[in-house]
């Protein structure tokens, strides 16, 4: 798997003797625009295949006949999720070690596609999906039709590149600096297919970070005045929710005590002894005495 770049476009001297090989710079065709750079660390890949493999539903632009640069295009028309290509075994093989042209299939297991698919380059909203766990290449979301650039997110498949590249693929998402997976944040990878294997390592990243926080003694000590201050407010909660039960049910006492002097209190503020009205209790005359109908001012026997 290689970089992107755009054009104009590096292409390495035909001078093979220089070992400090020198770049020239030269236009590409409107079709050859963004098409691939192998990084010049890295030796140009020489096919051992027959070529071109795939001839039915790829066809490979070469800007060169180097190897250097490359651009893939569809051949054919499927629905989202279509299988497109089958990584099969052979011409697959595992790789002892992974290489920029190898495609991860697992935490530790990289494999050699052997075959042109290899010239199918990054982008960040690419146009297929390459499903290690199943050795399948999809169709991505859109589907794809006759002409469409053949893409795939390298992260996907790739916890770690050994060398990143800047992308260029121009796509409103892209994600500028490319080193794999393992090198990426959460959000960045949000709304993109993911391969089991990375998304495992990912977790497993995330929980060591975890963990590495947890042995930090500034956050210990941190975590440990947060703690020691949500007891603080539990108990303040505590004592204030029994202070205002507690006010409720001294009201509701005086409450039914001042019910209860009312109704030891008799109209016009007369007094009840056992149920007898008292003579002290008098408040002036009724409005039957104030007639003449009790012959004045009497006193209750």
């Amino acid at each position: 798997m290689f970089s992107t770049c755009s054009s104009p476009a590096v292409v390495p001297s035909s001078d093979d003797n220089s070992k400090n090989q020198s770049y020239l710079t030269r236009p590409l065709s409107r079709r050859d625009e963004q098409i691939i750079l192998v990084p010049p660390t890295m030796a140009p890949l020489t096919p051992h295949w027959t070529q071109p493999s795939h001839s039915d539903v790829q066809e490979v632009v070469k800007a060169s006949e180097t190897e250097f640069l490359t651009k893939s295009f569809s051949k054919v028309a499927l629905p989202p999720f279509a299988v497109y290509a089958k990584m099969s075994f052979p011409p697959c093989n595992l790789a002892d070690e992974p290489t920029y042209a190898t495609v991860q299939c697992g935490k530790n297991k990289h494999l050699n596609l052997n075959s042109d698919l290899l010239y199918i380059n990054h982008s960040c909203e690419p146009s297929l999906i390459f499903d290690t766990g199943n050795l399948n290449i999809l169709a991505g979301p859109k589907g794809l039709k006759p002409g469409d650039e053949l893409t795939f997110f390298y992260p996907s498949t790739e916890w770690h590149m050994a060398q990143a590249f800047d992308c260029f693929c121009g796509t409103p998402s892209c994600r500028g600096k490319i080193g794999g997976a393992r090198d990426m944040t959460r959000s960045q990878l949000e709304g993109l297919w993911l391969n089991g294997h990375i998304r495992e390592l990912l977790d497993e990243r995330d929980s060591n970070a975890g963990r590495s926080e947890n042995d930090d003694p500034t956050a210990q000590a941190l975590r440990d005045a947060l703690k020691a201050a949500e007891h603080v407010v539990e108990a303040a909660r505590s004592a204030l929710r029994s202070y205002t039960e507690s006010s409720k049910g001294n009201n509701g006492h005086n409450q039914q005590h001042q019910q209860m002097e009312m109704a030891n209190n008799g109209l016009n503020g007369s007094k009840f002894n056992g149920g007898q009205k008292t003579a002290e209790a008098r408040n002036g005359a009724s409005a039957r005495e104030l007639g003449g109908e009790m012959g004045g001012d009497t006193t209750a026997i």
